[in-house]
């Protein structure tokens, strides 16, 4: 038997991207650099830098159920929905078992809120809700009476009222369907009511200041600020700073004094890597030590296709058309060339050298490690 090769590609011919290593280069949308010294950085008011202590905010959650939906709430077969219905109508007097109801207009959720530094009993916050079974939407209903208890078991707010979806679903019997955000979470605005406040804070005496991101520098920098405004401060440690307040003064008129004061904050040189997005971030104080940086070309390119073997005219009966799978492979390799950064040049620099020479992000995160393990780069490296 004669056969006539015919060389076709498949209709599913996979190409490897290409790869190519170079140099540093600053790529606008593929990695940032943050080039803001801390000699020129503005100062920072107090109260975005540390929260006092007592003012805190409490979360609370709740099991509740949403009624009124249009046929969107959860299946007949979601069990704990139907024992929370029999509960529910039970406790008002009505006995129904589980068995003899049908909860497609009601769906069994999770109600969740924050409970507000000093949060007072008849004060009003927002709650969410979610979906834990298998509604389809949570458009049109109402949440029924829920308590929200908080991380010791107490009660300290009670939710209801209309769910607000802020989105549509919509589908035909044909299954096609359309939809617009998220149904199965929605939020009932000022639907909860505070019936008790959260105990344990000690509203008198000295103040406490926790920094938000604890430092050393930072701290003294604080209390240099408290001091100079006439109020005594010591800080305990990086992250705590304690203020006499005099008892001629109100603690409140004391607290917003300090908290617009200004405040240059000092932080350590970091330079933050995202492995998943390629992006970099890195301040304009970051060094870089004499070093000599290479990094060659590499060029690796992959090309997968399909022989068909075709029988030739009149063959006989039985002969049937063969494949075969063929794969190219190429390699392409560049002159090298070599970078000598001599003296201590600032990360805002090399970015500036380099603009114009071209490499992928992921290049760019290799050559920051080597820096890294060579010790010619003084900031801490962080890949998250």
């Amino acid at each position: 038997m004669k056969l006539y090769r015919m060389s076709l590609e498949s209709k599913t011919r996979a190409r490897a991207p290409r790869v190519r290593l170079g140099w540093i280069t600053v790529l606008i949308g593929a990695f940032i650099f943050s080039l803001v010294s801390e000699d020129t950085a503005r100062a920072t008011k107090l109260r975005d830098l540390a929260n006092f202590r007592g003012m805190r905010e409490n979360q609370l959650v709740g099991y509740g159920l949403i009624m009124g939906l249009d046929g969107t709430g959860d299946r007949k077969g979601t069990g704990f929905t139907l024992r929370s219905m029999s509960n529910l109508l039970e406790s008002v007097g009505l006995t129904v078992p589980p068995t003899e109801m049908n909860v497609k207009n009601v769906a069994a959720v999770m109600v969740t809120a924050k409970m507000p530094p000093f949060g007072r009993p008849g004060n009003k916050i927002d709650v969410t809700v979610a979906s834990i079974g298998d509604a389809s939407s949570l458009q049109g209903g109402i949440l029924v009476q829920t308590p929200l208890e908080g991380a010791d078991g107490r009660v300290y707010a009670v939710a209801q009222g209309p769910v607000s979806v802020g989105g549509f679903a919509a589908d035909t019997p044909g299954g096609s369907s359309v939809s617009q955000n998220h149904v199965t979470v929605g939020r009932v605005p000022a639907g909860g009511i505070i019936e008790r406040e959260v105990g344990g804070s000690n509203w008198s005496g000295d103040l406490e200041l926790g920094l938000i991101r604890p430092d050393v520098t930072t701290a003294q920098r604080v209390v240099e600020a408290i001091n100079e405004t006439g109020n005594e401060a010591i800080a305990i440690d990086p992250a705590t700073i304690r203020i006499s307040v005099d008892s001629t003064k109100s603690r409140v008129a004391v607290m917003a004094e300090l908290e617009i004061l200004d405040v240059k904050p000092s932080s350590r040189s970091r330079v933050v890597i995202n492995e998943r997005t390629g992006t970099i971030v890195a301040g304009g104080d970051v060094e870089i030590r004499p070093v000599a940086i290479a990094h060659g070309n590499l060029s690796i390119r992959i090309d997968n296709a399909t022989d068909v073997y075709a029988p030739a005219p009149f063959s006989p009966d039985g002969t049937d058309t063969a494949y075969a799978d063929q794969s190219d492979i190429s390699v392409e390799t560049g002159g090298s060339a070599m970078m000598s950064i001599s003296g201590t040049s600032t990360l805002a620099e090399l970015a500036e050298a380099l603009n114009t020479l071209g490499v992928t992000p992921r290049d760019v995160i290799a050559i920051f490690q080597a820096l890294k393990e060579a010790g010619a780069l003084d900031a801490e490296l962080i890949i998250i």
